[in-house]
């Protein structure tokens, strides 16, 4: 974005992040209980077991191997690299194009195991395969449940969708 343009309000930003808090405590449950099969709003689904990362390292090399996925590599074929860093802060993971090198920021296992996880992760891809204004607007959220969906499993698709709904998220 140029100095003085104004950015347009992510305004479901809250309700997305509380949807896929929801998602996640879906799957720590399922992990819990060691029963990955979940009665979601009337259906029966089994949900796949979520990557956890042990180091930057490790997410580094995931998120390699995700946008080398056939199925993802076709469908965002301009992709690019995506480099990866530890961040400082505890609270969030970002994405942030800084001249032209597209870098995620994940805090690490020492000070954010949450943020260590599939989950979070391919969230931050999305904004690499969506990287437009509003940062959490429809188009975000399309591109997220799709790569989810790809890379996890229809049922990861299908459980974002309906939980996004619940929350009133486009």
């Amino acid at each position: 974005m140029a100095a003085g343009e104004v950015s347009e309000r992510d305004s479901q930003r809250s309700k997305v992040y509380a949807a896929e808090e929801f998602v996640r405590t879906l799957f720590d449950r399922a992990a819990q209980h060691g029963a990955r099969g979940i009665d979601f709003f009337g259906a029966s689904l089994t949900l796949p077991p979520e990557a956890r990362f042990g180091s930057i390292e490790a997410v580094a090399r995931y998120v390699d191997e995700v946008l080398t996925l056939s199925a993802v590599a076709q469908r965002w074929p301009s992709a690019g690299a995506l480099r990866v860093r530890a961040r400082r802060g505890a609270t969030a993971a970002h994405y942030e194009n800084a001249d032209g090198t597209a870098i995620i920021a994940v805090p690490d296992r020492r000070s954010a195991d949450w943020a260590m996880r599939e989950l979070v992760v391919l969230h931050e891809v999305a904004h690499h395969l969506h990287p437009m204004e509003p940062a959490h607007g429809p188009g975000f959220v399309a591109t997220f449940c799709e790569l989810a969906e790809l890379v996890m499993g229809p049922e990861v698709g299908h459980v974002l969708r309906v939980v996004y709904a619940k929350e009133g998220v486009k």
